[in-house]
């Protein structure tokens, strides 16, 4: 892809880092939490979630740095870190025996028909938020070979100083040769919270500022970045128009800015969606087929469609084939339990050339 210039992997030792949170997911299934008595727990968070796909679907060697903590619960989130394939790189935290730190926990249902999915949090004192500059070696890490880097707007949005880190490792990653992306994944609920002292829209600037390829829809463009543009609600979420007109927004702002990709979804019922994509490359974009969901769980979706799109990066692949590896991947994570991928290669090499759903004996 000539608008990025990636490392070769032989010159490195990773394909893929990412730095971010990491979180358990508890999910009742289609149960609403008041009635719930039980809870599948997933392991998550929306940087680690990339990580995790481009190690088990799709073969690379990867890493996340995060915090954990040494207690019974950080010894499950670390083992499941390890069973996807992806190498831990932690700041490590004791736990008080009361208060903590803490592994943050997610509450996320699955909703059902017109019942729709519920999302809350209890992030209090989360160790990932206490992460600073200076807490990993990146200049270390990096001069081993790093090829791509990543992080997000999730992660960015728990304190003052988890944007620093952030924008640390991004320099860092551009001295010695890396993409970097960066995920808006705007959630007005976490900067609601957020004691950073400054708007979301200022904290983002400065980071979009080192970046190569931004992920994110129409609402994280505005909401997060502060771009105008029109009722993000009023149109169809499948044109891509008013996107691409954003986009241009975000290019003429970010010079740097080279790919901006999201994922198009217009939603029919919990279970029923319409799912598309969108990929923009220095002036020229592709567009994804639309295919119909049926949806089992929803969340990690957008992750498992950057992770579809960045191995299709790292493989050098063409513009239309990275976009229909993504949105292909990121159609199958709708259909399996929990945040992470449960898919081949070749499932999603299958339906990305548009094959379907019928038997496989």
């Amino acid at each position: 892809m000539s608008a990025l210039q990636i490392m070769p992997a032989e010159k490195a030792e990773l394909d893929f880092l990412s730095v971010g949170g990491l979180v358990m997911r508890m999910d009742p299934g289609v149960v609403p939490f008041a009635f719930a008595d039980r809870y599948d727990v997933h392991v998550s968070g929306g940087e680690y979630n990339v990580a995790a796909n481009l190690a088990r679907c799709f073969g690379k060697r990867t890493a996340i740095a995060s915090a954990m903590v040494d207690y019974p619960l950080g010894e499950k989130v670390e083992a499941s870190v390890r069973s996807m394939g992806v190498r831990g790189i932690y700041k490590r935290f004791k736990y008080d025996g009361v208060r903590g730190p803490n592994i943050a926990l997610v509450w996320s249902d699955r909703g059902q028909g017109v019942r729709p999915p519920v999302v809350f949090y209890n992030r209090a004192n989360e160790a990932a938020a206490l992460l600073k500059p200076g807490d990993f070696d990146f200049r270390s890490i990096f001069e081993k070979g790093v090829r791509w880097f990543h992080s997000g707007g999730i992660f960015s949005a728990l304190s003052a100083t988890t944007p620093e880190l952030v924008i640390e490792g991004m320099k860092a990653a551009r001295a010695h040769g890396s993409i970097v992306s960066f995920d808006l994944n705007y959630r007005a609920k976490l900067w609601a919270a957020a004691d950073t002292g400054k708007k979301p829209s200022d904290i983002l600037e400065r980071i979009v500022e080192h970046v190569d390829v931004l992920l994110g829809n129409e609402e994280d463009l505005q909401m997060g970045l502060g771009l105008p543009g029109p009722d993000i609600h009023s149109a169809s979420k499948l044109d891509p128009a008013s996107f691409l007109g954003t986009i241009e927004q975000v290019h003429a702002k970010w010079p740097n800015v080279k790919v901006v990709a999201t994922t198009l979804r217009e939603v029919k019922s919990t279970n029923r969606h319409l799912w598309s994509a969108v990929l923009w490359i220095e002036g020229q974009h592709w567009l994804a087929p639309t295919m119909e969901l049926d949806v089992y769980d929803r969340v990690g979706g957008g992750d498992g469609f950057a992770a579809g799109l960045i191995y299709g990066m790292l493989e050098g692949l063409d513009p239309e084939e990275c976009l229909r590896l993504g949105w292909a991947h990121g159609a199958l994570i709708t259909t399996y339990p929990g945040d992470t991928t449960m898919a081949t290669l070749e499932q999603v090499k299958t339906l990305a050339k548009g094959g379907s759903a019928r038997i496989q004996r």
